[in-house]
């Protein structure tokens, strides 16, 4: 089986974009700029933003921290997202989910430039991906695709099964699967689908996004499956994925380890993305 090791990549990736970032800024060019907001004290999004900036520091970007107490208002909120909307040293623009109780979290995505959206949710975004238009993909797609991509794992003309259809990782995932150059044959199944173990045996390419921990066993799995393990849950035992890992590593041809898989991916991809959002505005500045 392959261990498909989400740590070593990202460590790849996010070397290559330093390499990129330090060619770019010797020739004259400012470095790329990214703002994180962080609204709130919940421990879980503290851990994100840190391990964020500390990416930032490693690819040469620029980390802009504006952390707000849980008592903001959506007005304070917003004010900040304006505020670098219009810093021209501010390239990609994160909003660490989820917000406080009584914010908006839908009305403050749609508040930020989508020429700065670096997680791909605002809806113009979320509409290039959908036509198959060049734009910036919601990082933890964009970071299973880079993974499979590193591991010569093509699902051209397989049947993927993504479990989990929510607007961060389900959907787009889908969408990336069956673009054209990836090709992939794709069923979307969630909470609702009925005969989902069927799904799961059918699966070459398995996709599980559903955050309910060692919900797929090595029995459910097709044997040389790809299976992608997306989901994260903190346990009594530790972190776990919704695979069942020790049952599915004896009937998958490859699969990711939780943690270590697609969590340093997805980091990695918000570097990537930020600095591609830096290109382009450099590009026509």
């Amino acid at each position: 089986m392959i261990l498909l090791d989400g740590k070593e990549t990202a460590l790849a990736v996010r070397q290559e974009i330093a390499a990129s970032v330090a060619a770019a800024t010797a020739g004259g060019r400012r470095p790329p700029g990214l703002a994180v907001i962080l609204t709130g004290e919940d421990p879980a999004s503290q851990i994100y933003v840190r391990n964020k900036e500390k990416a930032c520091l490693e690819t040469g970007v620029i980390p802009f921290s504006f952390n707000l107490p849980a008592t903001a208002s959506q007005a304070e909120l917003l004010a900040i997202i304006r505020d670098c909307n219009a810093r021209r040293d501010v390239d990609g623009i994160l909003l660490q989910l989820p917000l406080p109780g009584g914010l908006d979290s839908a009305a403050c995505l749609l508040s930020i430039d989508p020429a700065k959206d670096v997680d791909g949710f605002h809806p113009e975004n979320v509409g290039r991906l959908s036509l198959g238009l060049p734009g910036i993909a919601p990082c933890t797609p964009a970071g299973v695709m880079e993974l499979l991509c590193r591991y010569n794992l093509s699902p051209a003309g397989k049947k993927a099964v993504v479990v989990g259809r929510s607007n961060i990782v389900g959907k787009p995932l889908a969408m990336l699967l069956y673009r054209h150059g990836t090709d992939a044959t794709v069923t979307v199944c969630h909470s609702r689908t009925r005969g989902l173990t069927r799904e799961y045996r059918n699966a070459e390419f398995l996709f599980l996004a559903m955050g309910r921990p060692g919900m797929v066993t090595g029995e459910m799995v097709r044997d040389g499956a790809v299976v992608v393990d997306i989901g994260i849950s903190r346990t009594a035992a530790g972190l776990c994925g919704d695979a069942h890992f020790a049952s599915v590593s004896l009937k998958a041809r490859a699969l990711t380890p939780v943690p270590g898989g697609v969590g340093p991916m997805t980091i990695a991809m918000l570097m990537k993305n930020t600095v591609q959002l830096w290109k382009n505005r450099m590009a026509v500045s």
